[in-house]
């Protein structure tokens, strides 16, 4: 099942599922409004009976800015997104999970919650935010045979760290090439993360090889993050 609040992306992903001979249903979602999510968890349950997996993948960039450049209503947006979506989301879903004393959640979190970031207050707050709630999460839900688990990536390739990028170069005013060597040399590897890489990080600690993993923080950082 696919949920997000963009037609466009859920079109697309499903069409990606769909060629590997898989099938996909998708719910269009605002992961902050209570009743969306719950017409999630509704439609999850009456079409699949069950919710084994939960991976929590919804998320905004945020502005970049100095933190007093920062309005209110941007931070306020961030963390609606970024951490009270991801609180509606397990929220609605573990009772099911609970009921059948099984389960599994994956939150992607970002290295940018432990690596400070210039201009990056909110997001980096929000993604940290979102270990906390994890580890607290696995303590309560352990008991019940769940598990929670956190996969944070370092940058990432694609539209969005271009973009972030593109807006440290404008916040520090410097050119876009070097923006993006500052980025990528703090990595040993030299490099963005391939997309990929993530979603097996994601699907490894989904699966039955990962059944005495939680309360983790997971790094796909190419090393920008090494704790």
């Amino acid at each position: 099942m696919l949920a997000a609040r963009s037609i466009e992306a859920l079109t697309e992903t499903k069409a990606a599922v769909e060629s590997l001979g898989r099938k996909a249903l998708v719910v269009p979602t605002d992961v902050r409004h209570e009743e969306s999510v719950h017409n999630l968890a509704e439609q999850a349950l009456s079409h699949f009976g069950r919710v084994d997996v939960l991976v929590n993948n919804s998320g905004i960039g945020g502005p970049t800015a100095p933190l007093w450049e920062i309005t209110p209503v941007d931070w306020q947006e961030t963390f609606a997104v970024n951490v009270t979506g991801v609180y509606l989301c397990c929220r609605a879903f573990l009772p099911t999970m609970i009921e059948r004393r099984s389960g599994c959640i994956v939150i992607i979190g970002s290295m940018t919650g432990k690596r400070p970031l210039f201009g990056r207050t909110p997001y980096s707050a929000s993604k940290m935010a979102l270990v906390g709630l994890a580890r607290t999460l696995a303590w309560e839900v352990g008991p019940y045979g769940i598990r929670v688990n956190v996969v944070s990536p370092g940058g990432v390739e694609g539209e969005r760290i271009e973009w972030v990028i593109r807006k440290q170069a404008e916040t520090k005013g410097i050119s876009l090439d070097e923006a993006r060597r500052q980025f990528t040399s703090s990595s040993p590897l030299g490099r963005l993360i391939p997309v990929d890489d993530v979603a097996a990080a994601a699907v490894f600690l989904a699966s039955d090889r990962a059944t005495s993993i939680t309360g983790e923080d997971l790094n796909v950082s190419a090393g920008m993050v090494m704790y």
